[in-house]
């Protein structure tokens, strides 16, 4: 019997890169997706692209979405990230990282992918303690796409198959989110986090991605093997 397919959202980050390695882990064939949606941090498609090969996925997917023609974030635009945030100021309001609907545009996709596969699995790596002001990353949120996907679908309506989000980091810490990738054997050297990284990937070390990683990173008493600048 084959393997059971899984679309996962992957975007060469700590999050994606071992909610992928959870796919695998259950027993599914890993489709990585991932966009090239005029981020400024494109750098992190060769994350992914590295992570997809190292893992040995069914197929890697790169999408381009043009979602910089909207603007409206710090990652498709020409604002400011934000750098050195304390932890409370980070809890506080939808920064202004969140990409509008981001989300919702890369589930419809996956959505897409997964039933011309006939797959009824997609994953991502959301976490609403991290990042809790993103409203696109809520279990409210995951909860409703999941019953439009079942009722807007072939698969869902016709075939009766019930299509699942999976977002199994939702409820964890960085450091717990860690702690599990490394027990699957998870290479984070291959993975980046920041926002704000040079045109050769080294991270920031300051902004609010790079901060929560490295606090997870402490936290787990293990050593963040990501390259930041000096």
């Amino acid at each position: 019997m084959s393997e059971k397919k899984a679309v996962v959202l992957l975007s060469g980050g700590l999050d994606s890169t071992t909610v992928a390695a959870m796919a695998r882990q259950q027993g599914f064939a890993v489709y990585a997706l991932s966009f090239d949606y005029g981020q400024n941090h494109r750098v992190e498609l060769e994350f992914a692209r590295r992570v997809a090969e190292t893992m040995g996925v069914a197929r890697h997917a790169v999408v381009q979405v043009d979602l910089r023609a909207f603007g409206g974030s710090a990652l498709t635009s020409d604002i400011a990230v934000p750098k050195n945030r304390t932890a409370e100021a980070m809890g506080h309001g939808i920064p202004v990282t969140y990409v509008p609907a981001r989300n919702t545009v890369f589930l419809s996709l996956a959505l897409a992918w997964a039933e011309s596969l006939g797959a009824t699995d997609i994953f991502i790596g959301v976490n609403a303690l991290d990042y809790s002001g993103y409203p696109d990353c809520r279990p409210e949120f995951i909860a409703a796409f999941e019953a439009m996907a079942n009722l807007g679908t072939k698969l869902g309506t016709e075939d009766g198959q019930a299509i699942r989000i999976h977002t199994p980091l939702i409820a964890m810490t960085k450091q717990q989110i860690i702690q599990a990738g490394l027990a699957l054997g998870v290479d984070y050297s291959l993975t980046t986090t920041c926002y704000d990284p040079s045109a050769t990937g080294e991270a920031c070390g300051a902004c609010d991605a790079c901060l929560l990683r490295l606090k997870g990173f402490a936290e787990a008493g293990v050593a963040d093997p990501a390259r930041y600048r000096s």
